[in-house]
């Protein structure tokens, strides 16, 4: 499949007058065969691009068309045999049932069209919150614009993190490298060049001076003039090769497994009872729609539908609170994590740095180091506003006092840059001034002090004087202050590289400040409330993270900080035990996030990760729930499974409780559903033995079904108790199983009570029994959920207006099709006589009265 995708980009590259590809122009032809200039795009050229090529967005979205959305609705293989033994029975005339059997399956999957498609419908326009943006050239200006507004011509700026948002010639790169795993199958990293490529060459793999749409930028900096946009792109013509598959949860695999137990029992049972009804003389076609219609009336068949649809809503309230959900199972999974690892910036703190100070060896105030700041620095203001920015550099492009050396920063010219990585965690820039060449290097204080020999041309740092260097920097951490060092070096080659950042000179430290947030505390608390618990991991100083947990009340376990040096030397069972037992751990890198993730991953939790960094994406990507902001780099918000449009854990407690109150929705389905049905099933397979009559036609089955499930869609937005909100709750099947026998058998016992003295006392017709126990059916379903939808007595929960309104329609809609003349004529229910009906509600009200003592019970012994 992939060589197939690969053979059509000979048409997806703009050519040259002379009809040569794009990648094997020189660079001053490049503007001509794209119709662009070094300006970019005028604001006007960029609206006429779009009207003709179109946004830059891919349209084969995978989206479920309308009709394949209600084809779906009849999925379930028991309701395809139904169908097709409703058309048999048709045939040999019973007319009337067959055509009432069709009906109700039809409405039913209507009902269930019309839900999933409004769900689908709303998922859609949710997704249009996640923007990805690039720096564009328009009108000779630096913009940051969507990436959906990019168009063929325009001039692209890219570096480390970013996505590419198109199919991009270069033209200018600077250590340039892309990783194209997902597209070309290169699992390296692929070093980018400038120059013409021989125009034989083809296949994506071989373009060296293309950065194509979907690739992340691994390292460097680029730019170059976009060619194709959407899908007329590598990726767009291939995309549909690349998809893969969504992974479910542990609640969809929970969901996936009860399915297959409820539909082994449906089966078993369904088998007897049609064996049982067959053997005792009943009529054999009848018998065997009874067993399929009972079969599809007592199948959970909603489930789906409630599960999407509680989902979407979850989804829809989520994003009123600034959540944005990628992908509706994390929902679930939000709702049930149980551990949180965040970064510490922008998430304790406020994450805006600002810079306090910046200080020579002596301490003192020396505009020197502040000039070198400006100098090693990865924002040029000519390309200033990057998608992703270090907060560091744009402190310092942004402190007042830079006003101050601007004149003098004019005076060195930028030779070569050596840009950071977490790494190193450094960077360095050659600059000339004059006919002096100087590497100029900035970085983490204690990792820079490492390289330093001298603190000014003549002093070598002994190590008293690097222990009192050490003891300086932890002083300005410990007041909250992060110190990045400057350091110099006279350099006489006319390149760079990373080995050359040793044996420097240390000239001082800039002081910058990133204070708490103020809302912190009680957001904290709020987490603690929702048995959810916090760990900090940040790549920053033990020092001033405990500076700031202090400041936020967040207890340290142990008063111990665990470094990411002290992990690394551990073996796996004390790292897993360390990781679970201790909650701050700080100078980590981007691989050790990942491992702590997965250790507490193997203790049984659910985790949830919160980084919006590119080193974040790998943590980002295991855990079980990754979350970002929508400032967040492209690779972080590709990777997270929700966005959150403000960095707050307020909004991030938001969202657990909306997680919950979803989760808690559809477990109220399940528990009605497998309990009410189960008893069912159990009844009608005790009274096929003793009954002369098949108990309820196949159009009463399914009316009932069809009935009950308009109040149990409305399940999706109901209330949900306070209390199920305060800890985390997981899929449990055994509990579930247990919770289905009890009150199961609850269930078959008070149908029992009905049916038998209807026959032994009553004495009734077949067509009033039916009757009867059809509007006990209806009714033991709807109080049953009244009260098993919470722990509490089923007064004093209030559920939704939408669920009670729903119930009484239901009811009235019951009442009007058994005791209306069409009800009689289609459904064969007759008029209930007063002592049946006072009996029925004599049964009910008992039946509410044993589940209530059944539920306090079990809940008590169980728990859970």
């Amino acid at each position: 499949m992939k060589k197939r995708g690969l053979a059509h980009q000979k048409e997806n590259y703009a050519k040259s007058p002379k009809d040569i590809p794009v990648w094997a122009l020189p660079q001053a032809e490049i503007y001509p065969a794209t119709d662009s200039s070094a300006q970019g795009l005028s604001h006007l050229e960029a609206i006429e691009r779009i009207k003709k090529y179109g946004k830059n967005e891919f349209t084969q979205e995978k989206r479920q068309p309308a009709w394949l959305i209600f084809l779906l609705q009849f999925r379930s293989p028991l309701v395809f045999i139904l169908l097709i033994a409703a058309v048999i029975a048709y045939f040999l005339g019973d007319h009337l049932d067959a055509i009432v059997i069709i009906s109700i399956v039809v409405l039913n999957a209507g009902l269930g069209f019309y839900q999933e498609y409004k769900a689908e419908r709303s998922l859609r326009e949710l997704r249009k919150f996640i923007t990805h943006h690039n720096n564009v050239l328009r009108d000779g200006h630096v913009l940051t614009l969507d990436s959906r507004e990019i168009v063929p011509g325009d001039v692209v700026y890219l570096q480390r993190g970013d996505i590419v948002p198109a199919d991009i010639r270069l033209f200018q790169v600077e250590n340039l490298s892309t990783d194209e795993s997902t597209l070309t199958g290169e699992s390296f990293p692929v070093e980018k060049t400038s120059s013409a490529i021989n125009p034989k060459y083809s296949l994506p793999q071989d373009l060296k001076n293309m950065a194509l749409a979907g690739s992340t930028i691994s390292s460097g900096t680029g730019e170059g003039i976009v060619i194709t946009t959407g899908n007329k792109t590598f990726l767009g013509k291939t995309a549909h090769y690349l998809a893969e598959g969504e992974s479910h949860g542990e609640f969809h695999k929970g969901i996936l497994k009860f399915s297959n137990f409820l539909l082994k029992i449906v089966l078993i049972t369904t088998i007897i009872v049609f064996a049982v009804n067959a053997f005792l003389d009943k009529e054999i076609i009848t018998s065997f729609l009874f067993a399929i219609a009972l079969a599809v009336g007592i199948t959970p068949e909603v489930l789906p539908i409630i599960i999407t649809v509680a989902l979407s809503n979850g989804a829809q309230n989520m994003a009123k609170e600034k959540v944005v959900i990628k992908k509706l199972a994390s929902i679930e999974d939000i709702g049930n994590m149980d551990i949180l690892c965040s970064d510490k910036t922008g998430t304790l703190t406020e994450g805006k740095m600002s810079l306090s100070s910046y200080v020579n060896i002596q301490n003192k105030k020396d505009p020197k180091i502040l000039l070198y700041g400006l100098l090693c620095n990865s924002i040029k203001k000519e390309k200033h506003h990057y998608s992703f920015e270090n907060p560091i550099d744009r402190a310092i492009v942004e402190s007042p006092d830079i006003k101050k050396i601007a004149p003098e920063a004019k005076q060195y010219h930028l030779l070569q840059e050596n840009e950071f990585d977490f790494t190193r965690r450094m960077m360095s820039v050659l600059v000339l001034k004059e006919k002096t060449k100087m590497l100029i290097v900035k970085g983490a204080a204690e990792t820079l002090l490492a390289e330093c020999t001298f603190i000014d041309k003549k002093t070598k740092i002994t190590s008293l004087l690097r222990q009192e260097l050490e003891e300086r920097v932890k002083k300005y951490e410990q007041t909250g202050l992060k110190p990045i060092a400057i350091a110099e070096k006279i350099s006489t080659k006319d390149i760079t590289t990373k080995d050359d950042e040793q044996g420097l000179t240390l000239l001082g430290f800039l002081l910058f400040h990133d204070p708490p947030k103020k809302i912190v505390r009680e957001a904290l608390h709020t987490l603690q409330k929702q048995d959810v618990q916090v760990k900090i991991i940040t790549g920053d100083s033990p020092e001033i993270t405990h500076h700031v947990c202090r400041e936020v009340n967040l207890p340290i376990v142990g008063e111990r900080i665990l470094l990411g040096s002290e992990l690394e030397k551990m073996n796996p069972t004390m790292f897993n035990a360390m990781c679970n037992n201790y909650n701050v751990f700080a100078r980590v890198s981007p691989e050790q996030k990942l491992k702590i993730v997965k250790a507490l991953q193997e203790r049984g939790h659910i985790v949830g990760f919160l980084g919006d960094g590119i080193n974040d994406a790998p943590a980002l990507h295991q855990a079980d729930v990754g979350i970002t902001v929508n400032t967040a780099s492209s690779v972080a918000k590709g990777t997270a499974d929700i966005i959150l449009l403000h960095k707050s854990l307020n909004v991030l407690s938001q969202g657990i409780r909306e997680g919950r109150k979803t989760f808690g929705n559809i477990m109220k389905y399940i528990f009605n559903t497998i309990s009410a049905n189960f008893g069912n099933m159990f009844t009608i397979a005790i009274s096929s033995f003793f009954l002369r009559f098949i108990p309820l036609l196949p159009s009463q089955i399914l009316l009932a079904n069809f009935l009950t499930d308009f109040p149990m869609l409305t399940l999706s937005k109901d209330r949900v108790d306070e209390e199920l909100l305060h800890k985390p709750r997981r899929w449990n099947i055994k509990f579930i199983s247990k919770f289905m026998y009890l009150f199961g058998i609850i269930s078959s016992f008070f149908d029992l009570l009905f049916i038998v003295p209807l026959i032994l006392v009553f004495k009734v017709t077949p067509e009033l029994f039916r009757t009867a126990w059809f509007t006990l059916s209806i009714l033991t379903e709807l109080v049953g959920t009244f009260t098993i939808r919470t722990r509490k007595a089923f007064y004093r929960s209030k559920p939704s207006l939408w669920f009670v309104g729903m119930s009484i329609f239901t009811v009235a809609l019951t009442v009007l099709i058994i005791t209306s003349r069409w009800g009689n004529k289609i459904f064969s229910f007759v008029r209930i006589p007063p002592a049946i009906l006072l009996y029925c509600f004599g049964v009910l009200t008992l039946y509410v009265i044993a589940l209530e003592i059944a539920k306090r019970k079990f809940y008590k012994k169980v728990g859970e």
